[in-house]
């Protein structure tokens, strides 16, 4: 295992997607609401789906529809993806300046991971568009491990990159993205820019919760100098 140096508080960054890095949350929802009135049902509140942002697909419908059945949910899985494909993928918009963000951590020495609820294929759409697929060491999605707030992400992410969970930071903007890192052992940073508010992220006592994602540097800067030996 690698350990932490006197100049980072920690040594791996892992990032949530969606509401993290990616200004998504609109499009998730209108998506989701429209892909439930093709499937024949009510749409569900705005609030509702937004507590579900984070969790994988089957995870989502299952919360939002928990009597709907089997065919109920390939309606909304078929209809959610067909809009997202013609409508929604394209309008996704990446936070202003996290390109730089991410430069200036990887700069700075830090490992860069992505733990996302979105599939495989929805994260290297956006990786590629965005032209941050070289960016990351490491990234796992709803498609290749338990969904969120199962740690087993984390645990790939840290096994995969060599890093014990005492030098690992979560990042994200969703309770999911805090229980999970919970379960994981690793430190975990509130990001209230997307799913949950910062009164429900700070109830799960992360380490701090962030206006938007840009304020990271000035936040482990702060934690550097704050744990620095004299």
């Amino acid at each position: 295992m690698t350990s932490m140096t006197s100049a980072r508080p920690f040594e791996l960054l892992v990032f949530d997607w969606d509401g993290t890095l990616m200004d998504s949350i609109a499009t998730i929802v209108a998506c989701t609401r429209e892909a439930f009135v093709d499937a024949g049902v009510a749409a569900p509140d705005e609030g509702v789906i937004r507590d579900t942002i984070g969790l994988g697909l089957r995870e989502t419908i299952d919360r939002l529809a928990p009597a709907g059945g089997e065919d109920l949910f390939e309606r909304v899985v078929s209809s959610y993806r067909g809009r997202w494909l013609a409508t929604y993928r394209e309008r996704q918009l990446l936070f202003g300046g996290v390109p730089e963000l991410l430069a200036r951590l990887a700069g700075d020495g830090y490992l860069l991971a992505v733990a996302t609820g979105k599939g495989r294929r929805g994260l290297d759409h956006a990786l590629r568009s965005h032209g941050l697929e070289a960016r990351f060491q490491a990234t796992r999605t709803a498609d290749e491990a338990p969904s969120k707030p199962h740690p087993q992400m984390l645990w790939d992410l840290l096994d995969e990159l060599g890093v014990a969970p005492e030098s690992a930071l979560m990042i994200g903007d969703s309770v999911h993205d805090l229980e999970m890192a919970r379960a994981a052992g690793v430190a975990a940073l509130a990001v209230a820019s997307g799913a949950h508010g910062r009164r429900e992220l700070e109830s799960r006592a992360p380490l701090g919760c962030l206006d938007a994602v840009g304020d990271l540097p000035f936040w482990l800067a702060a934690v550097a100098t704050s744990t620095a030996t004299p």
